[in-house]
C-alpha cells in the first residue's frame, strides 16, 4: 500500500470515528427529546410545533449521518478487498485528486459524469 493510500485510508478511519461520535450525540439527544415529550402532559401547540420540527431537523441528521458513514465503511471495506480506488462501474482507476478530495468516491469522473447525465434525463419532463 502506498503512503498516498495510507493517508487515505488513515483520514477515512478518523472521518467513521468523528460520524461515529456525532450520531451517538445526536441518537442521545432525540431520546432526550422523545423521552420530554413522552413525560410531559401537553403544552402549547407551538411548543409542540417547534419540538417537533427540532425532533425532525435532528432525524433528517443523524439519517445523513447513517448514509455517510456507510460510504466511509463501503470505502474501508475497499481497503481489505484491494478495490479502492476503482471505479465500481468501469473498473478503471479513480484519479488520484479525486480521491483526494473524496476518499470515500465510488465512480471515476467519467462515470460519475454519466450517471449525473442519466439521473437528468430520467428527470427531465418528457
Amino acid at each position: 500500500m502506498t503512503t498516498s493510500s495510507n493517508l487515505l485510508r488513515s483520514h477515512l478511519e478518523m472521518e467513521q470515528r468523528r460520524l461515529a461520535e456525532q450520531l451517538k450525540q445526536i441518537e442521545s439527544s432525540i431520546r432526550s427529546t422523545e423521552e420530554r415529550r413522552v413525560g410531559s402532559p401537553f403544552g402549547k401547540r407551538e411548543e409542540e410545533a417547534t419540538e417537533t420540527l427540532e425532533l425532525e431537523k435532528q432525524i433528517a441528521l443523524e439519517k445523513r449521518l447513517r448514509a455517510e458513514l456507510a460510504e466511509i465503511e463501503w470505502a474501508l471495506r475497499k481497503f481489505e478487498t484491494g478495490t479502492f480506488g476503482l471505479c465500481e462501474k468501469c473498473g478503471q482507476a479513480i484519479d488520484p485528486a479525486r480521491l483526494e478530495a473524496l476518499p470515500q468516491a465510488r465512480l471515476c469522473m467519467k462515470c460519475k459524469a454519466q450517471q449525473e447525465k442519466d439521473a437528468r434525463i430520467k428527470l427531465s419532463p418528457g
